[in-house]
C-alpha cells in the first residue's frame, strides 16, 4: 500500500484546519478538520470548484438551519425535515457534491439553539467554510500533483504490456485464458488513463507560453491514448481469432507477425522519442520497414487463392484484423506525426521530462 500524495494532503488539510480554528479560538474546530477531509481534490482545478459548490452548499444548510430554527424548534423531527428540504435544494441547483457537508453544517448549528442562537450559527457556519479553505490552501501549495508525468507513465507501461503479448501471441505461445484476464486489466487502464487525461486538462498553466506549449501537449497525449487503446484493440483481436489464424498458410502467419513488430517496434520509437530518451531523427525499425495500408489488404487479398471454399469464414475473421491492424497502423503514424511536430516547434523544450510516478 502506498502513501498517496492526496493522502498526505488530506493529513496536513486536518492539521491546518484545526491550527487556523485554535488559533481563532473558534469552539468545536473538530467541524473544520471534517470539512477539511471533503474539500480536498486530486486537482487545483478541482478545489477551486469545489471550494465555490461547498461555499454554496453550506450557505444553504446554515440558512435552513437558521430558518428552522427560528420558527419551529429543533425538535429531532425538525431537524429531519430540515435535513430532507437541504438534500432536495442541493439536487434541485445541481450540488450533489456538497450535500453531506450541508448536513453536517445544518446539524452542527441546529443542535444547539440559545439566547445568542444567530452569533452562534456564524461562529459554526464560519469554522466549516475555514476547514474548506484550509483544504484549498493545501491543495495550491502542497504537493501540486504532476498528471503529466503519472499520463505518460501509465501509457508507457499498459504499451509496454500490450506489445509483450502481442509478441506472445503471434508466435502461438501464449495462454488463453490468462491473456483473456490480462485484456480485462488491460481494458480498465484505458479507462484510468481517460481520467488522467482529464485530470491533466484540468491543470492550470498561469503562463502564456507554457499555456500553447500545453495545449499542443493535449492533442499529443489524446492521440497517444487512442493510440493505445488501439493497440488493446488489435490484441483482442487476436485473441479472439487466434483459430482462424492457424488456419492461414505459414507464410501468411509470418507476414503478420513481422507486420505486428514492425508496427510496436514503430510505437516503441515514437514512446521513447517524446519522453526525449532517443534524437527525433533516429528512425529505428530493426532494418524492416512496416507495409503500407494497400500492400497489407493486397496480402489479405491474395490468401483467398490459398484458402477453399470450406474455409471461407476464416477469412471474414482475418478481415476484421487486417483492419484493425491498418488502423493501429494509421493512429501510430499520426502520433509520430504530432510529436516530430512539436519537438520541432519547441526547440528550446522539445524533450518532455518524466519523472517517476507518484501514487494517488
Amino acid at each position: 500500500m502506498k502513501l498517496g500524495a492526496r493522502i498526505l494532503k488530506t493529513g496536513i488539510a486536518i492539521i491546518l484546519a484545526l491550527f487556523l480554528a485554535q488559533v481563532l479560538n473558534l469552539p468545536s474546530p473538530v467541524f473544520a478538520g471534517i470539512a477539511a477531509i471533503f474539500a480536498i481534490q486530486p486537482t487545483i482545478y478541482r478545489s477551486y470548484l469545489s471550494v465555490i459548490e461547498q461555499v454554496q452548499g453550506n450557505v444553504i444548510g446554515a440558512f435552513i438551519a437558521v430558518i428552522f430554527v427560528l420558527t419551529l424548534g429543533n425538535n429531532i423531527f425538525i431537524v429531519g425535515l430540515a435535513a430532507i428540504l437541504v438534500i432536495l435544494l442541493n439536487l434541485k441547483l445541481k450540488l450533489e457534491n456538497t450535500i453531506i457537508l450541508s448536513l453536517v453544517t445544518l446539524i452542527a448549528i441546529m443542535e444547539s439553539p440559545g439566547e445568542e442562537f444567530i452569533q452562534f450559527a456564524l461562529i459554526r457556519f464560519s469554522t466549516i467554510v475555514l476547514g474548506i479553505v484550509a483544504a484549498f490552501i493545501v491543495n495550491l501549495v502542497f504537493l501540486p500533483p504532476k498528471y503529466e508525468n503519472k499520463l505518460y507513465n501509465k501509457n508507457s507501461l499498459m504499451a509496454e504490456e500490450i506489445f509483450k503479448w502481442i509478441r506472445i501471441n503471434t508466435r502461438h505461445a501464449s495462454e488463453h485464458q490468462l491473456l483473456k484476464a490480462d485484456i480485462e486489466k488491460l481494458r480498465e487502464g484505458i479507462h484510468k488513463l481517460e481520467r488522467l487525461y482529464l485530470m491533466y486538462k484540468e491543470e492550470r498553466d498561469y503562463f502564456k507560453k507554457n499555456s500553447l506549449e500545453k495545449s499542443r501537449k493535449l492533442v499529443i497525449y489524446r492521440q497517444m491514448n487512442a493510440t493505445t487503446k488501439k493497440a488493446l484493440d488489435t490484441l483482442k483481436r487476436l485473441h479472439r481469432f487466434e483459430n482462424e489464424i492457424s488456419h492461414m498458410p505459414a507464410s501468411f502467419q509470418e507476414s503478420l507477425q513481422v507486420q505486428l513488430d514492425c508496427l510496436i517496434n514503430h510505437h516503441e520509437q515514437v514512446m521513447l522519442k517524446f519522453a526525449g530518451k532517443i534524437k527525433p531523427e533516429v528512425s529505428y525499425m530493426e532494418g524492416q520497414v512496416c507495409l503500407n495500408k494497400k500492400d497489407l489488404f493486397e496480402l489479405f487479398l491474395a490468401q483467398q487463392n490459398e484458402i477453399g471454399e470450406s474455409e471461407s469464414h476464416v477469412l471474414y475473421h482475418i478481415m476484421q484484423l487486417v483492419s484493425v491492424i491498418m488502423e493501429y497502423g494509421e493512429q501510430v503514424e499520426h502520433l509520430d506525426t504530432l510529436i516530430t511536430s512539436f519537438q520541432s516547434y519547441h526547440k528550446e523544450d522539445n524533450q518532455v521530462t518524466v519523472e517517476p510516478n507518484i501514487g494517488d
